[in-house]
């Protein structure tokens, strides 16, 4: 999710709630929600036969640990950050894979991994999820019994905050901005949005002018204050759960990445890390994370909206909020790479795409790591003397679901289809062939 205010380079328990109070409109905020009764009676048959809510976790039987709560202990090299979270969940399937991308066209010598965060977990892909696990366990910790948060309309943080809000027992409002002539339309259910409301998250559309005018802040707290007028205990999120607590969300991530290097057979370690930047707490906390750590990879960021010196202050502020006495300059290299803008594609973005996705198997999304790969290879070829010999480790924040959305830009880019040639010398006999 991208922070712009305007708008390739762990089983557990099962548990639905039901549907919190419907909100009042007003105040630039639209409601679309699921309708009708058969929602509401499953529901609430479902809950009832769920005995104790999310602080009982310790009461709940885990196989593997996967949605359980347990203490959190940082990596000793963090240990002097502060606050450090007390707990978090297993929200994520973990470790995620890294293995050599064989990418065409690099420098001589160089060399390009990928850690695999689009594998987090099918609904929760990506590296929100991350940030979710400690996020969500404050939210717990606090007594709320819904999440606030907000996004664009294609938003990879509003559908993993919402599943894994759904899974914990709590109610998701997500608010989400659109263009000013689909503000009062029902906002369809292509890619996140169809995930967002299979799971229940009531949405609430801004347009991209009043979100601009208003901002992510005072819409959120509009919401939340509505809520507690309801009888709600509403916690809010920011954008892409890019706060100092979200930020430990990648700090984890360089200990597992220090993990597999060590595991790993040979000689593996990286000298730079590469991923896209949206709302800046991925790149705060690998940045920070391989500073303190043994890593000391150099981090280099392309952000996907706003500009780099907008993200530098906003990093400052994420870990000045973790009392880290660093300066931001000196742990990630930000460059653009929004192209025409936040979320909008180039036909050439679209066939690196492509290209990568034919050449390695690996699919990466339009908005985010599709655009931070263009960049970075084009950086690659125009500045070879600066990647020669180097080994980079790309990580790969997902939003596969967002290519949903691009269909129609896609579209045209796409062949290999035709009707099967079958000749009428081939023998043919009625249920010959059974389609089950």
């Amino acid at each position: 999710m991208c922070s712009c205010s305007a708008g390739l380079l762990r089983g557990g328990s099962f548990a639905i709630a039901g549907p919190a109070t419907g909100l009042r409109h007003g105040g630039g905020l639209r409601r679309r929600r699921l309708q009708g009764s058969d929602r509401t009676s499953f529901a609430a048959s479902m809950s009832s036969s769920v005995a104790g809510g999310p602080d009982q976790e310790a009461s709940r039987h885990y196989i593997g640990g996967f949605l359980a709560r347990r203490s959190y202990e940082p990596p000793a090299w963090a240990s002097q950050l502060s606050p450090v979270p007390s707990f978090v969940y297993n929200l994520g399937h973990f470790p995620t894979p890294i293995h050599k991308w064989n990418l065409p066209d690099l420098p001589e010598g160089t060399e390009v991994w990928i850690k695999r965060d689009d594998l987090s977990g099918m609904q929760l892909s990506g590296n929100k999820v991350r940030k979710l696990e400690f996020l969500l366990a404050d939210a717990v910790a606090q007594g709320a019994d819904c999440i606030v948060t907000v996004g664009g309309i294609q938003s990879n943080h509003c559908r993993a905050t919402a599943v894994a809000a759904r899974y914990l027992n709590l109610d998701s409002y997500l608010i989400l901005r659109t263009a000013k002539r689909l503000v009062d339309d029902d906002p369809g259910l292509t890619g996140n949005l169809l995930v967002e409301r299979l799971v229940g998250a009531h949405v609430d559309l801004i347009s991209r002018e009043e979100y601009a005018a208003i901002g992510s802040v005072v819409l959120a707290d509009l919401l939340k204050e509505r809520l507690v007028n309801e009888g709600r205990k509403p916690y809010i999120i920011p954008v892409g759960g890019s706060n100092s607590l979200g930020t430990w969300g990648y700090i984890e991530a360089i200990r597992e990445i220090e993990q597999q290097v060590q595991k790993g057979q040979g000689d593996v370690d990286f000298d730079d890390i590469v991923v896209a930047c949206g709302s800046g707490g991925t790149i705060a906390g690998l940045s920070l994370g391989s500073w303190l750590s043994k890593l000391k990879a150099k981090v280099h960021a392309f952000s996907v909206c706003d500009s780099p010196d907008y993200f530098y202050d906003y990093v400052q502020g994420l870990i000045d909020g973790l009392q880290a006495g660093l300066s931001s300059r000196d742990l990630v290299d930000i460059r653009d790479a929004k192209g025409l803008g936040y979320a909008m594609s180039t036909t050439d973005e679209l066939k690196f795409v492509k290209r990568v996705a034919e050449a390695t198997g690996v699919v990466l999304d339009p908005v985010y790591s599709g655009k931070a790969v263009y960049r970075m290879l084009k950086d690659m070829a125009e500045n070879p003397a600066a990647w020669r010999g180097r080994r980079v480790l790309f990580v790969h924040t997902g939003g596969l679901l967002g290519l949903y959305d691009k269909v129609e830009e896609v579209a045209p880019l796409l062949g290999n289809w035709r009707r099967m040639a079958v000749g009428e010398a081939v023998p043919r006999r009625d249920g010959a062939g059974k389609m089950f």
